[in-house]
């Protein structure tokens, strides 16, 4: 049995400065810190219930700190001086640093695109170029393992339906006044 007087050490750092006020997270921390020293037979049973009975009666951080100094936990808000062990579960998840970077976007597909797109502002006059920008990107994403495929095939299909869309539409006029 332990002396019923007995006061644990001060945490240092904590002698002659004012402690902020405990919050109702702070007491539970301190609790909880208890809790484990009983369950690791560090406490006894009387010994912890007085303990716990001064956390949720305690105003301040210091006197909390005060209750669980001589516990490996520590006292409550300050930093531990010795890395806990965890179990691996627990551990925080680090993205692996061996992946690589992604592959480059192919510029040529890059550019097929936007002359795909700018055949709506210049009526059909870049569909031609990016037909032949998609085809170019295309074959070099296939030798450089590049991205931008998907650049390259939209620069194609709008291009193409560039081109088609004119085509008939010149077809239609020609039919049409020569009818």
């Amino acid at each position: 049995m332990t002396d019923p007087s007995w006061q644990p050490a001060p945490w240092p750092g904590q002698q002659g400065q004012p402690s902020m006020l405990a919050g109702h997270s702070d007491r539970e921390r301190a609790v909880d810190v208890l809790r484990a020293g009983f369950a690791e037979g560090r406490l006894q049973q009387d010994e912890y219930e007085r303990r716990v009975e001064r956390a949720h009666a305690a105003r301040t951080v210091g006197e909390l700190g005060l209750l669980v100094a001589d516990l490996p936990q520590g006292p409550t808000g300050f930093p531990q001086q010795f890395p806990q062990q965890f179990p691996q579960q627990y551990a925080p998840r680090v993205p692996p640093t061996f992946m690589p970077a992604p592959a480059p976007t192919n510029g040529k597909a890059t550019a097929a695109l936007v002359c795909g797109i700018a055949t709506f502002f210049t009526l059909g006059a870049s569909a031609v170029p990016a037909v032949v920008l998609g085809h170019m990107a295309r074959a070099e994403i296939r030798r450089t393992h590049e991205n931008g495929d998907g650049q390259a095939m939209a620069g194609l299909a709008l291009g193409w339906l560039s081109i088609v869309g004119w085509t008939l539409l010149l077809l239609l006029v020609v039919s049409a006044s020569g009818g």
